[in-house]
């Protein structure tokens, strides 16, 4: 279970990930990067603790001083390592540049990574932890609103195969979670909308309220012109519902699964279409609008509320058509997904807004119909 005491948007909103062993909490609150280090204070990390903070510079300019500034004036011993962000940096390579500064700073198994920025770089550093010395902590402080809403919670890290996204990684959980909305004020508006895809996910797996307050609010597209209560609330309402499923479900023996709706074929498109070529959040939304015409033509979704949520994605600016692949390129692709099972491809499928349900009798003619609506 997560608990949540909601005050004021100037107040700080905790929610606790209810592990069976080594729970952590994530806080959120405004200006908290430059309070990490208080934050820190709190869990017993004693004072003097080398910490490998890791950004890339879009972060680690506007932010960066704050972050080292607050850590140093807790006790604590950082030092900042930059490096370039962006999904087709998300390799082995990257990795490594990771792992020679933790050698060359000599940390222990007592020291800490943090990784101060989006989700590659969540990723990567959560990776880059869970490999040294067998495993050190690791602190997330996300910046962007993908990352706060789904990639900083749940221990997944990792980097990708060349073959398929996220193939190589670890389930290697955080210390703690520390999420400072105003630095979404600096994210391109791009980033912001690939995000909401994520906020959408959750609405139509579990939270159909959500998905409603989603359709009913005036702008979704930019962070500076959103209501700030609903973009605080957004927060809260995605971080308890990946809390609550990941505390049931630790490393995705079995209901943990459905937080991948639309990414399994939103996989396929990052990856046949190159890694870049669409933000993470994008290639999930046409993998959402994919999967709902598969589950439509399957007869276990209604043709109007899988327009909604089309309507909905649209309408944030996000892309919603099926690229011009080759089918049996995104065949090939399927099959090599890590959530296959058994030789079985799972799907996750909506039957209502707020439900969903795992499926692995997806036939490959289903697919392929699939996939012939998409592109006519």
């Amino acid at each position: 279970m997560s608990t949540a005491q909601v005050a004021d948007l100037h107040e700080r909103t905790r929610i606790t990930v209810s592990l069976e062993r080594n729970p952590y909490d994530v806080i959120i609150g405004r200006s908290m990067v430059g309070e990490i280090g208080d934050a820190l204070a709190d869990l017993p990390i004693r004072s003097g603790t080398k910490i490998l903070v890791v950004s890339n510079p879009d972060v680690a300019g506007p932010y960066g001083d704050s972050c080292m500034s607050g850590l140093r004036a807790a006790g604590f011993n950082p030092v900042l390592l930059e490096i370039d962000a962006g999904e087709e940096r998300k390799t082995l390579q990257t990795l490594s540049l990771i792992l020679d500064k933790a050698q060359q700073e000599g940390l222990e198994r007592t020291s800490l990574m943090l990784a101060l920025g989006g989700g590659v770089v969540g990723d990567m550093t959560g990776f880059a932890a869970a490999c040294w010395l067998r495993g050190i902590g690791i602190v997330q402080v996300p910046t962007t609103l993908l990352s706060m809403v789904d990639a900083s919670i749940g221990g997944k890290t990792g980097v990708n195969h060349p073959k398929g996204k996220n193939l190589i990684g670890a389930f290697h959980q955080p210390r703690l979670v520390v999420i400072d909305p105003l630095t979404l004020n600096t994210l391109p508006v791009r980033e912001f909308r690939a995000g909401m895809a994520e906020v959408i996910k959750y609405g139509v797996i579990g939270d159909p309220d959500l998905f409603s307050r989603l359709e009913e609010a005036s702008d979704l597209s930019d962070p500076t012109a959103m209501d700030p209560t609903l973009l605080h609330d957004i927060l809260v309402l995605s971080a308890e519902a990946k809390a609550l499923v990941v505390a049931d479900d630790e490393r995705e023996g079995g209901r943990r699964a459905i937080l991948n709706y639309g990414h399994t074929f939103g996989h396929v498109v990052e990856t046949l279409c190159g890694y870049g070529t669409w933000l993470h959040g994008e290639a999930v939304a046409i993998g959402m609008v994919a999967v709902g015409e598969l589950a439509v033509q399957r007869g276990e979704w209604s043709r109007s509320e899988a327009e909604r949520q089309a309507v909905l994605i649209q309408r944030i600016g996000l892309p919603t058509a099926w690229p011009d692949l080759d089918i049996e390129r995104v065949l090939h692709t399927l099959e090599g997904d890590k959530k296959v099972l058994d030789g079985r491809l799972r799907f996750v499928m909506p039957t209502a807004i707020g439900e969903v349900v795992i499926k692995d009798d997806i036939s490959r003619e289903q697919i392929l119909s699939c996939l012939r609506s998409l592109r006519a």
